[in-house]
């Protein structure tokens, strides 16, 4: 199903997929690739914003 036209043979999921990415990091691409071509750009990039920032969390604390 594609939601977002995009004239390619694939979806932002096969992406994420291909590259076996975990669900904030998914989340963060998901969002950047939909922001403006949804009612509130700003909004899903501050998504991203968000799903980056659990990350970068989620980094620093495995690593100590």
């Amino acid at each position: 199903m594609k939601h977002y036209k995009n004239d390619k043979d694939y979806d932002i999921i096969d992406v994420i997929r291909d590259y076996d990415l975990n669900f904030c990091r998914g989340n963060i691409i998901k969002y950047i690739a939909r922001a403006g071509k949804k009612d509130n750009e700003l909004q899903d990039l501050l998504k991203a914003k968000d799903y980056l920032e659990r990350e970068i969390n989620y980094l620093r604390i495995k690593n100590k």
